[in-house]
C-alpha cells in the first residue's frame, strides 16, 4: 500500500457502516497525504474478495467525469484484496432524509444516467443478468411460505409473482447503473459535490433503476410521499410507473426471501437489514395497491 502512495501510512482511522466483514481505513501520510482504504481477506468471506476485485476493475475503468472516487491502486496476494482509493471529504445523508438533500441527490443521479448511456463499461452485465436470481423470491416464498406469513402478502402473492416476472423484462437498458445505493453508499462535501461509493454490483440497466432502488431507502427512514416521488422519477425517465413498480414489487420479494437465510460469513447484520428494506417495500407496496393496484 504504501508503494502505492509512495510515502509512509502514520495514521489510520477505521471507518464503520456498511457490511463488509473487512476493514475501512482513512489513512494519513508522512507527507500529509490521505487515501482511503478498504480490504478484506478470503478467510473473512470469500464472496467479499470476489467483490472487492471487481470494485476495483470498475473503479478503474470509470470515466473522469463520473462522480467516483479515484482508484489509486490495488493489492492481491491472492487471500487479502485491498483497494487504494482518493480519500473524500463528505457526510452520508441524513436519515430520515431530508427533503433539499434528496433533491440535491436525485439530480445527480439523473445527470450521471444521462452521460453515462451508453455505458462507459461495455463489457459489464446486464442488470437483467444480475437479477435473474434474486427476482424469484416471491415464487420461492410461494412454494416454501415462512411461519406467519404477512395475510395481505398471502392475499396477493399471485400479483407480486406476476409484477416480479415482470421485473425482468423492464430491466433493458443500457445505462451504467450502482445498483446499491443507500444513504452509507453517497457521501456529500461541504461544497456541493456528491460521490457515489462502493461499486462492486455496476453493471448496465434502465436510466430510473438507481433512483428507484435508493427510494426504496428512503421509505426504510419514512418522512416522505412515496408514490408522488414514484411519480417523479417515472416522469423524469419517461418510463412508465407499472414498470417502476414492478421492479419494486421484484426486489420487496428478494429481501423478503433473502432475510430468512443464514448469515453469511462474517456478516451477521445482513439479514436483519435486508428484513427492514422489506418491510418498507412491502409498505410502499400496500400503499400503491391501494392507489393503482399492483402490474401485472
Amino acid at each position: 500500500m504504501e508503494s502505492i502512495l509512495g510515502d509512509t501510512v502514520v495514521a489510520a482511522s477505521s471507518q464503520s457502516g456498511g457490511f463488509s466483514p473487512g476493514t475501512a481505513d482513512r489513512v494519513r501520510t508522512a507527507g500529509g497525504g490521505r487515501a482511503f482504504v478498504k480490504a478484506v481477506s478470503a478467510a473473512r468471506n470469500e464472496q467479499s474478495v470476489v467483490m472487492h476485485r471487481r470494485e476495483g476493475r470498475v473503479t478503474a475503468a470509470m470515466p473522469g467525469w463520473a462522480p467516483v472516487p479515484e482508484l489509486l491502486g490495488r493489492v492481491d496476494d491472492g487471500d487479502w484484496v485491498a483497494l487504494v482509493l482518493r480519500d473524500v471529504e463528505g457526510r452520508h445523508p441524513r436519515t430520515p432524509w431530508r427533503s433539499a438533500e434528496l433533491r440535491k441527490i436525485l439530480a445527480v443521479l439523473d445527470a450521471f444516467a444521462a452521460r453515462a448511456t451508453p455505458a462507459a463499461l461495455p463489457d459489464s452485465r446486464t442488470a437483467q443478468e444480475m437479477f435473474a436470481e434474486d427476482f424469484g423470491g416471491w415464487r420461492r416464498i410461494a412454494a416454501d411460505p415462512p411461519p406467519g406469513l404477512d395475510p395481505w402478502v398471502a392475499g396477493h402473492l399471485d400479483e407480486l409473482r406476476a409484477s416480479a416476472d415482470r421485473a425482468l423484462a423492464v430491466l433493458d437498458g443500457d445505462t451504467l447503473v450502482h445498483t446499491d445505493l443507500r444513504a452509507d453508499n453517497i457521501l456529500c462535501g461541504a461544497d456541493g459535490t456528491v460521490t457515489l461509493i462502493d461499486w462492486p454490483s455496476a453493471c448496465r440497466g434502465p436510466s430510473w433503476l438507481d433512483s428507484l432502488l435508493l427510494l426504496i431507502n428512503v421509505a426504510l427512514h419514512g418522512g416522505h410521499d412515496m408514490h408522488t416521488l414514484l411519480l417523479g422519477r417515472a416522469d423524469a425517465h419517461s418510463a412508465p410507473v407499472e414498470d417502476l413498480l414492478s421492479v419494486l414489487a421484484a426486489m420487496t420479494g428478494f429481501f423478503a426471501d433473502a432475510a430468512r437465510c443464514p448469515p453469511p460469513p462474517g456478516l451477521p447484520t445482513l439479514r436483519a437489514f435486508q428484513w427492514k428494506q422489506a418491510e418498507a417495500g412491502l409498505a410502499w407496496l400496500r400503499a400503491e395497491a391501494e392507489l393503482t393496484g399492483l402490474p401485472g
